[in-house]
């Protein structure tokens, strides 16, 4: 696998959900809540997301134990996508306990437990950050 323009937009979506979701989180915790930042940065995390389930739909390793080039990090896909809508659902029936505690789970799952996984040294990232940039492996 070597990193083709699809590779790389599923990766900058992935890093910027990483980057931008704990932003998003923040905004409204706590005693001081920024509603308009928190707006803005859930939106462009939602956008971010998206980028990266969709864009993940088209990536298939023929390398791993897989399904037609799917693994089973692909059953992140559904994950989100449900997830997200979900999330939303919540929003439109002003339940924002079940709106908050789905978006943590899935910063949690699909961000954080997703971008270990794709860390991992005999994933394509994996080996392209500790073996070919960091040479550590």
């Amino acid at each position: 696998m070597q990193l083709t323009p699809l590779i790389a937009v599923h990766m900058s979506a992935a890093i910027g959900a990483l980057a931008i979701g704990p932003i998003a989180l923040w905004a409204r915790k706590g005693r001081t809540q920024r509603p308009m930042l928190h707006r803005a940065f859930g939106y462009a995390w939602v956008t971010f997301m998206l980028a990266t389930a969709l864009t993940a739909i088209f990536i298939r390793d023929f390398g791993l134990p897989n399904i037609a080039g799917y693994t089973p990090i692909h059953l992140l896909v559904p994950f989100t996508l449900i997830n997200l809508a979900l999330a939303f659902r919540y929003l439109l029936r002003k339940n924002i306990a079940g709106h908050r505690k789905t978006m943590q789970s899935l910063y949690l799952g699909a961000c954080v437990t997703a971008g270990a996984f794709t860390l991992l040294p005999s994933r394509y990232l994996g080996q392209l950050i500790w073996g070919q940039w960091l040479g550590w492996i």
